[in-house]
Formats: structure tokens, C-alpha cells, sequence
């Protein structure tokens, strides 16, 4: 492990999350939990001021979870706001090792998932929409979309149908800013998380071999049952042995 990524994984726990995004936080669900960020979470959101402070503290608890139940540790976290308009640059990406901010990007969604703004998720295939959850990243590969990075699932039911499903992480000129300017809005994908060409190479690169995208939706079900940002200590405690 980094020794930069120590501090902020030295814990015994993790506290639990649930909050939305956009000031929007669920009050019932709070009420139980209780919202705390992590220092991991502090660290994220001093980085990148303008993303919802409650969608990095989820982010970062969601991959603190995995790593406690086994998933090797990464030195990069991408996140995705899709409560965020298309015309919004709602993808952030994350040095943990400096730490430092990367990217922060325009990212298209899926085309059953909403024209500018984002309403419908889906994991099945054939569904031409976008998944919310946490993934690893697998390797890099050019195909007949370019420059591409393949995206393991993690959340059984969520998303764990994306690497079946070939949704990758592209390049796309209806992801350029001229696109937004001409339409108003960015084009959108089959489920792809698309950026616009000219980076896509680089934040590739920062992403593959095993590091973490984490893509938000204040959906209540989800944020609810999802074990990833559940991770209670006694799980954990069990994980470690």
C-alpha cells in the first residue's frame, strides 16, 4: 500500500454513508446511520470544492469497502455525479497517491438513461443505459470505438452486467464541448461512460489495471441496500482476518 494512502485506510472502520447529492440528502435513511465523512472523503472534496461533498464521502466509502473485503488497493478513483446535467463536468478523477486531482470532465450517459439529464439506470443488456455503483477497471484495448477501458461491475444486480454488457470507458466527438454548444447537451452512448477525445487517452491510462469508478444517482433503493456503502465494522473485522 502507498504509505500517502496509510492515513486515510489506517482505520479499524469506516463510517457509514447515505446522503444524495445537489443538497439533496434522504432524512430517513440518515436517521439510522448517521452521515460522517471519512478522512479519505475530507481529502476528496478539498480537491475538487465543486463536487457534492456527500457524493465524494460515498465514494470514497464504497472503494474503502471493497479494499476491506479483499479488493486489491488502487492508487486512482474516478467518480461520476449523474445527478448532474450532461452539460456538467461530473466526472472527477483522483491521484491517491499525491493526492491530487487528475481530470475533471464532461461524461456522456446512456441513451435510455435521459437526454441532458439523467432519470433511468438500468443493468440489463440490450438496455442502452447507464449503471450507477462501484467498478474496477480492467485493462485497455483499442477497438471500433478507439482507445477504450474495459469496467468490471461490482454490485450484483447494479452493474455487475458491464463487462457482458461491453460497457467501456471511450472516446466521442458528441462528447466535445462544440457538441454542448451546437445541441445544447452531450450526445449520448449504448451505457458508455464517454469523454471527449482529446483526453481520453491520458485518463485511460490513469484509470486501467485495477483501479476504481464509482458512478452516483440518488437512487434511494439503492443507496439503501447497496453493501458498498454498508460497511459495517464488524465486517470489516471479519475481512482483515
Amino acid at each position: 500500500m502507498p504509505k500517502s494512502l496509510y492515513r486515510f485506510r489506517q482505520k479499524k472502520h469506516v463510517p457509514r454513508l447515505l446522503a444524495g447529492s445537489a443538497g439533496v440528502v434522504f432524512g430517513a435513511l440518515l436517521a439510522s446511520t448517521g452521515a460522517v465523512a471519512s478522512p479519505l472523503g475530507d481529502t476528496l472534496q478539498k480537491l475538487a470544492p465543486n463536487a457534492d461533498k456527500h457524493v465524494l464521502s460515498m465514494a470514497a466509502e464504497a472503494m474503502q469497502c471493497a479494499e476491506y473485503h479483499g479488493q486489491p488497493d488502487a492508487n486512482t478513483l474516478a467518480v461520476i455525479d449523474y445527478s448532474k446535467p450532461s452539460t456538467a463536468r461530473r466526472l472527477w478523477v483522483f491521484d491517491l497517491s499525491k493526492p491530487a486531482l487528475l481530470f475533471h470532465e464532461r461524461v456522456a450517459h446512456g441513451s435510455a438513461t435521459g437526454d441532458n439529464k439523467a432519470t433511468f439506470f438500468s443493468n440489463k443488456p440490450g438496455s442502452h443505459a447507464s449503471s450507477i455503483g462501484l467498478y474496477r477497471t480492467a485493462n485497455s484495448y483499442y477497438g471500433s470505438k478507439g482507445y477504450a477501458l474495459r469496467l468490471k461491475g461490482l454490485e450484483d444486480g447494479v452493474n455487475d452486467n458491464a463487462y457482458r454488457r461491453a460497457i467501456v470507458m471511450h472516446g466521442a466527438d458528441y462528447a466535445k464541448p462544440s457538441f454542448v454548444k451546437r445541441i445544447g447537451r452531450l450526445g449520448r452512448s449504448w451505457g458508455c461512460p464517454a469523454v471527449r477525445p482529446a483526453i481520453v487517452k491520458p485518463l485511460i491510462n490513469s484509470l486501467k489495471g485495477g483501479q476504481y469508478l464509482f458512478a452516483y444517482y440518488p437512487k434511494p433503493d439503492w443507496i439503501k441496500h447497496s453493501d458498498y456503502l454498508h460497511c459495517t465494522a464488524s465486517q470489516q473485522a471479519q475481512a482483515s482476518r
